[in-house]
């Protein structure tokens, strides 16, 4: 596919859409050949602490639901290093015009963790126009889902949603039962055993 082409899967709702995500989320980036270099080590170094607290988690016998979030995320986030890592040196420049080249004899179109992420799916599912009473936006049209994203994104998306919405059942901490709380003192070897038995006079 050529940049910016598109299939419809599903009318105007689900819609295949070829673009490339230079930097973090939402197209968000820093400047520059070391910014975008800044930006990868830094997502490498995150996925080892992530990496390291997952392993921690496992250790200690947290419960699946918490593991798999952190693991979706991770999985997400490690999907993006790849692809920004080696996609500019196996493809060369994607165009409006032309098809990317696997291999090409002149070498990719950027090197080692300088390449940029692709993203492919589209959700336009709502379009309208904001009311003219809403301030700085009235009048202006908008687009709801408007970014587009892939399936490491999505990875990452729901380990996070998840982790918001259960996050109670995840980290609350056991309730003590009256048992636990109930303290017990050692009996005093001197002290004879109570006689519960009622003498009977004969």
């Amino acid at each position: 596919m050529t940049l910016g082409q598109e299939y419809h899967m599903a009318g105007n709702w689900f819609i295949i859409h070829f673009t490339e995500n230079n930097g973090m989320a939402f197209g968000l980036q820093f400047a520059g050949g070391y910014g975008k270099l800044a930006l990868s080590l830094f997502r490498i170094l995150a996925v080892g602490v992530l990496g390291w607290y997952i392993f921690h988690l496992s250790r200690i016998k947290t419960g699946f639901g918490v593991i798999f979030s952190f693991s979706l995320i991770l999985a997400g986030a490690l999907g993006n290093i790849i692809d920004s890592a080696l996609y500019g040196m196996l493809f060369s420049e994607s165009t409006y015009f032309d098809l990317a080249r696997f291999l090409p004899a002149e070498g990719g179109y950027s090197s080692f963790l300088h390449g940029k992420v692709v993203d492919m799916f589209y959700f336009p599912i709502l379009e309208g126009t904001y009311p003219q009473w809403i301030p700085f936006l009235g009048g202006d049209s908008y687009i709801f889902f408007r970014p587009v994203f892939n399936v490491a994104d999505s990875a990452i998306t729901t380990g996070v949603m998840v982790l918001l919405i259960f996050q109670r059942q995840f980290f609350q901490q056991p309730k003590e039962t009256p048992a636990e709380n109930k303290e017990v003192t050692p009996e005093d070897p001197n002290t004879e055993p109570a006689d519960n038995t009622q003498s009977v006079d004969k």
